[in-house]
């Protein structure tokens, strides 16, 4: 993997962590993105080497993705099987899904199957192939929706 695309990667992942962190805490945007920048973006914490982000792309979809949460979360709503609400989703798939959501939507110089990829590979940090599915499926479905 490029430099590039690792330290997009490593902002991919720390934007979902930010928004989750986001959303348990209601910690507001400047001061979370503060908080990202001087304390995990490419920091070493507890022996572990967080790989070095890039920045500006973790700010935009942190920004980005809070800005159009009510879009999002309708898109993602309206994917979701009958009987399904976005409270009965994982937290953190939920944000998953968000971050992969506004990428698609806002981000067109990005390729759907590298912003699906990427997430799936968020995914797997955290839940098993059932759950990647579901990521994949509905993602799939959003990207059809919105780059058509």
């Amino acid at each position: 993997m490029n430099p590039k695309s690792q330290s997009r990667s490593a902002a991919r992942l720390a934007a979902v962590q930010a928004l989750y962190q986001h959303t348990m805490e209601e910690t507001p945007i400047a001061q979370l993105l503060h908080e990202f920048h001087m304390h995990r973006l490419g920091a070493e914490i507890e022996d572990d080497q967080y790989a070095d982000a890039d920045v500006d792309f973790f700010d935009d979809i942190v920004q980005g993705t809070t800005a159009r949460l009510v879009e999002i979360d309708g898109l993602i709503e309206a994917k979701l099987a009958s009987g399904w609400s976005l409270t009965r989703l994982d937290r953190t798939l939920h944000q998953i899904l968000r971050a992969g959501a506004y990428e698609l939507l806002a981000r067109r110089d990005v390729p759907v199957g590298s912003v699906i990829n990427e997430y799936l590979d968020v995914a797997h940090a955290f839940f098993d192939a059932k759950d990647t599915r579901f990521a994949n499926g509905l993602l799939d479905a959003i990207a059809k929706d919105v780059r058509a």
